[in-house]
């Protein structure tokens, strides 16, 4: 049995709950009770998130846990004892996790100094202004450094779960787990936390128009003249009102969309990379492997391997280029 302790603080958000359920489903898709999870705190006793929910904590003493996660939250006291605390899990679990502004906690406690990490896209400027020693990987959704695990927390919570998951039980009950979930796969370390379309979706109707032609044409070479058009607008004024509105010139939009639908076929596994570059239109592997270097700091294979393995992919990918 694994034990995982997961710590509370006045004002936690229960958004990070969500994340205990995968170790629920995983219990019941294995037929056993393979995790044993306790809701700690500073002090026992009630401790009221920031939605007004109260739990019950156990306080923080020698108890040894597989695997420690910390929240994030509405308010962030950085407290001697939680910060001990977090110090002492560090060294004596297997695991030490955060989730969302939970990684704040982290690195104030010193334990992510020259580390890669991620939190919440929201959070990433005033994180990176405060912990300049850390590598912060704010587009990932979740960063495995050696025994620290963090996410980007919210939704991302639950896949960084279900990698531990994967990690500790295989890929058909992470499988099983994302099924029960109603999520159609997990997905995988080096995805952006947010979607170019969802980020552009306020758009003019023209540059929408644009951007949908793109996203139903990825697999062609969508030249600046054709995208232009289907705007209806002059190479010149397309080329500015897109990047006025998104920030990017048309051809970042377009690469960018292309490694989105690259990742959900990588992560599916059914195709061989070759095959993924021409289907999103790279035109081939080695095109795709510089796009996603670009974009993650890793090749494609990597992200796969990560599908599979979550922890060994982590620990290999800074040897990879």
């Amino acid at each position: 049995m694994q034990r995982i302790g997961f710590i509370t603080f006045p004002g936690f958000g229960v958004m990070s709950f969500a994340a205990l359920s995968v170790f629920e489903s995983a219990n019941s898709a294995v037929g056993k009770a393979h995790y044993d999870v306790r809701l700690l705190s500073e002090n026992g006793g009630p401790v009221r998130s920031s939605l007004g929910v109260v739990v019950h904590t156990e306080g923080f003493d020698d108890t040894a846990f597989d695997t420690v996660i910390i929240g994030g939250g509405s308010d962030r006291e950085f407290t001697a004892p939680l910060l001990a605390y977090l110090r002492h899990a560090a060294v004596h679990s297997r695991r030490l996790a955060a989730t969302c502004s939970g990684t704040f906690f982290l690195a104030q406690a010193g334990l992510l100094d020259g580390m890669r990490a991620t939190t919440h896209w929201f959070f990433a400027g005033e994180f990176r202004a405060r912990y300049p020693e850390v590598q912060l990987e704010e587009e990932r959704l979740f960063v495995i450094d050696g025994s620290i695990w963090t996410s980007a927390g919210m939704t991302a919570g639950i896949d960084q779960a279900l990698a531990m998951v994967e990690t500790d039980l295989g890929p058909e009950v992470a499988r099983a787990v994302s099924k029960t979930f109603v999520l159609q796969s997990r997905r995988v370390a080096g995805q952006p936390q947010r979607s170019v379309l969802l980020d552009m979706e306020q758009k003019t109707d023209r540059i929408q128009a644009a951007m949908t032609y793109m996203r139903n044409n990825l697999h062609r070479a969508l030249p600046l003249s054709e995208l232009a058009d289907a705007a209806h607008l002059s190479l010149r004024q397309f080329s500015r009102a897109f990047h006025a509105q998104t920030g990017l010139s048309p051809a970042k939009a377009v690469e960018k969309l292309r490694i989105e639908a690259a990742v959900v076929l990588i992560q599916d596994g059914r195709h061989s990379l070759d095959n993924i570059a021409r289907q999103t239109g790279f035109g081939d592997s080695e095109r795709m492997r510089r796009a996603f270097v670009r974009q993650f700091g890793e090749p494609p294979r990597v992200i796969r391997r990560t599908a599979r393995n979550p922890a060994e992919a982590s620990a290999m990918s800074r040897n990879e280029g």
